[in-house]
């Protein structure tokens, strides 16, 4: 997969299977509404009608189900039927696992996606996900020539026809930063290391005329980040804030996304177990979807100012080590109690969104991190915990979730019940909960939100990803979606403005956030 070339198309064309394999794809009902002329092209002359409508007729998903039309060369397969108010209307985690396990072998694919005009997006980053980018296998570093899988949708409901260029750069894009970040998550830190990550923030900043800002290793202890410092100042490569910004003209207000990234954790002296630590190359999650979710945006038109913060630390082991028991001043000016070097990834955001506030006067702050094993456990695996200041922004991030396949379920914000846990005897606060029984995730994230301010009068929304951020042993390249859906009306691009929950005059949210207060709602 890690040489397989993404390209989008309003109509991939004609071709027989055995030259270039197909599998289509899509929810019973969506198939059975094609015609035969819409699909005979790609299938004869070894598929006929008859043949085309007895695999429909096979088709029994439960979830999911695909039915052989030629040899390995031709496929239909699928998706659930039904779908639960939680889950999103294009299934996409399903889809994802269906090209995985029937998409054809060649080196010349097509990929025919039918669905309704409002899950093309969604559907777009799931077959995104389902090509990661990186290997280190001999075999595929012999091979040299690139493998083409072209994507054809096929718009079935009201509002029909095929995708426009627009719509169809719109997707490659929104892809292409998918693959990024999960590239990203599944290098290790052995090349992934905050250098490089440095490098591959640099390349996206060259690629779109962004200089960007850093400020790293002792450079950072001497400007008050002794969130960041503090974590990574043990390591061979030195910690970093990095931050790319887009300012266009006219923009109306001020946007921060926040990304963690531990490039490894190891947890410090409170050190993990031996079944714990492997994977933790992917602590840097959050900042691999802000990077690429970035880079997506700004191609596509991104109105107002944009910020994305890079907290960037390897949490190692050494002499120069934090110990538990140290206190450190964060950016904020509140001081820190260490009991758990292995509760980091709050450290080095609450510097981040302070930055964002103090020095970039952000109107709306996300930070976006693989935060909390126990993240798993309140939302699951496919989706990922919000919490925000803002009930609006609570439904739409749900909404969001459901429009782009990044899945995102609430979790309880009450910094007066939960807050408590963090009290320390000698410092502002510690930097673990004192029962972890009680509200982790949510209890994480009032870490961050406490530097901000609870009075604060902006947005801030907290993304926990840590599950979502893989399946299996790959990375899924999780939350660039979110973010681009979430922000969409702030994009110039007519899909995005059609994914994002937000600012739509029609709905009673959008109606909500234009009675709201210019800092409160996106445009």
């Amino acid at each position: 997969m890690a040489n397989v070339v993404l390209e989008f198309k309003a109509s991939a064309g004609d071709s027989e299977p055995q030259s270039r394999p197909v599998i289509f794809l899509g929810q019973l009902n969506n198939l059975q509404q094609l015609s035969w002329a819409q699909v005979k092209g790609k299938l004869q002359p070894v598929v006929n009608k008859e043949t085309w409508q007895l695999a429909l007729g096979a088709l029994n998903p439960n979830p999911t189900d695909s039915c052989p039309l030629y040899l390995s060369h031709a496929v239909v397969a699928a998706l659930p039927s039904r779908i639960s108010r939680h889950n999103s209307p294009s299934a996409a985690h399903f889809l994802t696992r269906l090209l995985r396990t029937c998409l054809p072998p060649g080196a010349n694919r097509c990929i025919v996606m039918v669905c309704e005009r409002t899950e093309v997006f969604a559907s777009a980053c799931a077959v995104a996900r389902a090509f990661p980018l990186f290997s280190r296998r001999s075999a595929a570093s012999r091979r040299t020539e690139s493998k083409l899988v072209t994507v054809e949708f096929i718009t079935v409901g009201q509002d029909n026809g095929p995708l426009d260029l627009t719509t169809l750069e719109c997707l490659a894009n929104a892809a292409d930063g998918v693959r990024l970040a999960a590239r990203i998550v599944d290098t290790p830190c052995s090349e992934m290391n905050t250098d490089q990550f440095l490098e591959e923030i640099k390349a996206v900043g060259a690629e779109l005329g962004i200089t960007p800002t850093i400020i790293r290793g002792e450079e950072l202890k001497q400007k008050g980040f002794g969130g960041i410092y503090g974590v990574g100042k043990a390591a061979e490569h030195p910690p970093a804030l990095a931050v790319l910004s887009h300012t266009p003209e006219g923009a109306t207000q001020t946007i921060a996304w926040v990304g963690k990234g531990i490039v490894y954790d190891t947890g410090g002296l409170s050190i993990k177990g031996k079944t714990t630590m492997p994977g933790m190359k992917r602590d840097c999650g959050g900042a691999a979807a802000v990077l690429g979710a970035f880079k997506a945006a700004v191609k596509q038109g991104f109105k107002d100012a944009l910020h994305a913060i890079f907290c960037l630390a390897e949490n190692a082991v050494g002499p120069a080590a934090t110990r538990p028991d140290d206190i450190h001043t964060l950016y904020s000016g509140k001081t820190v109690e260490i009991n758990n070097t292995d509760a980091e990834g709050r450290l080095v955001l609450s510097d981040g969104v302070v930055y964002a506030r103090k020095d970039l006067s952000a109107d709306i702050i996300l930070d976006m991190a693989t935060l909390t094993g126990a993240q798993g456990i309140s939302t699951g695996k496919y989706h990922a915990a919000i919490m925000t200041n803002s009930e609006e922004w609570e439904a739409a991030c749900v909404r969001a979730g459901r429009s782009s396949g990044d899945l995102a379920h609430p979790l309880v914000y009450c910094p007066e019940l939960h807050f408590s846990e963090f009290t320390s005897a000698v410092a502002d606060m510690k930097n673990s909960v004192a029962d972890r029984e009680n509200a982790q995730s949510s209890c994480a994230g009032l870490f961050i939100g406490s530097h901000l301010g609870f009075e604060w009068p902006g947005v801030w929304v907290h993304v926990d990803i840590a599950s979502p951020v893989h399946v299996g042993e790959r990375a899924t390249g999780f939350g660039v979606a979110l973010l681009l859906a979430l922000f969409g009306q702030a994009s110039e691009d007519p899909v995005l403005n059609m994914v994002s929950p937000l600012g739509s005059a029609s709905s009673p949210l959008g109606d909500q956030m234009e009675r709201d207060c210019k800092r409160r709602r996106l445009v």
